[in-house]
């Protein structure tokens, strides 16, 4: 039997979701199509209030409904010390452990040469400015410990090794649970460079 086209075309749509292969994609299709046409246009209702409302703050990249993100306009938070991250949901993390009061810098992505990303295409610019600008006096770089991460973690060190801001890169070792003998080289070799004093 003939794929019909609309099915075909709504199933390649969902495969531009992240994790999204062919099948799950289908799958995902046929029951948009079984449910009833209210819960069809709640669905385009929330993607369309979302694209519209949703952006960037402007001056930390947060996504945000307001003009300026909660955590920017929150006094009470200590505005001179930043966590630098590569996305928004990256932030959410750390906000679920409720041990950071600090403010955060999104960088929209990190430095890939091999994808033509290269530093002007993400956020460094503004972080560099924040740091003259904003009495920032500790900046906690955590991008991921991919090469693409390690490399954006170096080039943002070198901008700033001229200012009056403390760098630092968060740890990297065992996870809480694990099993020595599960761990790769590298990941031990991190958690050996992260350890903490405890006496």
């Amino acid at each position: 039997m003939k794929e019909l086209e609309a099915i075909e075309k709504l199933a390649d749509s969902f495969t531009l979701f992240p994790s999204i292969g062919n099948k799950t994609a289908e799958r995902m299709a046929y029951a948009l199509l079984d449910m009833p046409l209210e819960d069809v246009n709640r669905i385009i209702h929330s993607i369309s209030n979302a694209k519209t409302k949703v952006h960037q703050c402007p001056n930390c990249g947060l996504l945000t409904e307001d003009e300026i993100c909660s955590i920017c306009s929150d006094k009470s938070r200590d505005h001179s010390t930043c966590i630098v991250l590569e996305s928004t949901k990256d932030a959410l993390s750390f906000e679920s452990t409720n041990s950071f009061n600090g403010v955060y810098h999104i960088l929209n992505g990190l430095i890939n040469p091999s994808k033509n990303i290269g530093p002007e295409n993400i956020r460094i610019k503004e972080l560099i400015s924040r740091v003259q600008n904003e009495g920032i006096k500790e900046l906690i770089i955590a991008t991921s410990g991919t090469i693409d991460g390690e490399t954006t973690a170096l080039y943002i060190a070198k901008l700033l090794e001229n200012e009056d801001v403390n760098v630092t890169r968060i740890a990297y070792g065992i996870p809480i649970g694990a099993n020595l003998d599960y761990m790769d080289s590298l990941t031990l070799e991190r958690a050996l460079k992260g350890r903490t004093k405890i006496k």
